[in-house]
């Protein structure tokens, strides 16, 4: 076998996660549709793919990482024009180089960071409405200072055991978060005002981002208190203390190794 290393970005719109879903789903995957032109480029001959992350339906990435293990001998450089000349436009190859049976995308990283981004407009930006989540507030104004200001609840290591999906195959629900800040992105031809959370961890769990997200938009809303989600963090126990927030503002922006 021969191995590369990929760095892709897709849109997610059109698919139901990174993950391929098996032979039998009729719906749409990110990694079932590089499966397909990978199964193309290597004439059927079996071919394995891993991934860094496992993104939701409806998340986006601009630095999902992979390896891909072939039985041809081809050019780092030829794979990524082959590949990006058969995947759908919502899919690409951004680098590909070669690499070795030892890499492990997921578990050799050392920390992965995400953006969440949103809108406080009165109207939405229909132009945007895939990458960017529409939040309104009950008395108009969604309190950023606040939502800001417990960002920095979540730094450090945390039991967020109340910020993610149930998943009775997880080991352990501890995690460290290295960064979390709440930003303004610098996009006022497409709306008025775009906030974009940037969070950096050494791992997260499945809908993490996400209840966190939810969280911080409850606080904005006056619905939380800094002090809920303090305690949520400290507190083992089942009930959540927010939805969590819609899939299409997630992006995973990078990982480093």
């Amino acid at each position: 076998m021969y191995y590369h290393r990929l760095i892709i970005s897709y849109k997610g719109t059109n698919y139901f996660g990174w993950q391929d879903l098996g032979n039998n789903s009729d719906k749409p995957t990110v990694q079932a549709s590089i499966q397909k032109v990978l199964d193309k480029i290597c004439k059927y001959q079996d071919s394995i793919i891993s991934s860094a992350s496992r993104t939701d339906a409806g998340v986006h990435a601009q630095g999902q990482v992979l390896k891909v293990s072939i039985p041809l001998e081809i050019e780092s450089s030829k794979l990524q024009l082959g590949m990006n000349s058969l995947l759908p436009p919502d899919i690409r190859i951004l680098e590909c180089e070669t690499s070795n049976i030892g890499f492990n995308p997921n578990k050799d990283s050392v920390s992965k960071e995400y953006h969440y981004c949103f809108s406080t407009d009165k109207v939405y930006n229909p132009i945007l409405n895939d990458i960017v989540t529409h939040i309104s507030s009950n008395n108009g104004i969604l309190d950023i200072k606040l939502m800001k200001e417990a960002c920095n609840l979540f730094i450090g290591e945390h039991d967020f055991y109340c910020f993610a999906k149930r998943d009775t195959n997880m080991k352990s629900t501890i995690r460290t978060v290295l960064s979390c800040e709440i930003l303004e992105l610098q996009a006022s031809a497409f709306s008025n005002k775009i906030y974009y959370l940037k969070i950096v961890g050494n791992g997260f769990l499945s809908h993490m981002v996400r209840y966190i997200m939810g969280a911080l938009f409850e606080l904005g809303n006056k619905k939380l208190s800094l002090k809920d989600i303090s305690e949520a963090l400290k507190n083992h126990k089942e009930e959540k203390i927010s939805v969590k927030a819609k899939s299409k503002g997630l992006q995973l922006i990078g990982i480093s190794y």
